[in-house]
């Protein structure tokens, strides 16, 4: 007789803003400083890593998280390459400046991806709390 394993089931409705930075910053952190580190430079890994917690962060943030899902990746990826780039070059500024650009042109295609979905979600989440204009306008009829 086979007996079933309950999962526990995950109380509340999901992430705070708190937990969708760690977990967002977190995760950009370790597979972009790996895929520099092993191929010397920033390409599709971490893009797709930018595009999956993007989406992760919508997907399991709470309501009103949205926002913070939408900031977070763009300025956590480039927080990376910067210190990335400046423990690999030094502190030299013309080398420093054109590797940074270089990784941050290398995955301009998944930021504005992941950005366009990001913002859409939370400009969405935005007009459905706002009431509607119809309703507030209509006299009451009795």
């Amino acid at each position: 007789m086979a007996t079933a394993i309950k999962k526990p089931a995950l109380t509340g409705p999901g992430l705070k803003k708190q937990g969708v930075v760690v977990l967002q910053s977190f995760f950009i952190f370790v597979f972009v400083w790996l895929e520099m580190w092993i191929r010397g430079g920033a390409g599709i890994l971490s893009g797709l890593i930018l595009c999956l917690v993007t989406y992760g962060g919508v997907a399991y943030g709470r309501a009103g998280t949205r926002y913070v899902s939408a900031v977070t990746p763009p300025l956590a990826y480039a927080a990376t390459t910067f210190i990335y780039t400046i423990v690999s070059d030094g502190l030299r500024p013309s080398r420093v400046g054109i590797d940074f650009i270089a990784s941050l042109a290398s995955v301009a295609p998944f930021l504005l991806i992941s950005a366009l979905y990001s913002w859409f979600m939370f400009l969405n989440e935005k007009a459905k709390n706002r009431p509607s204009q119809r309703l507030q306008a209509a006299p009451e009829v009795r």
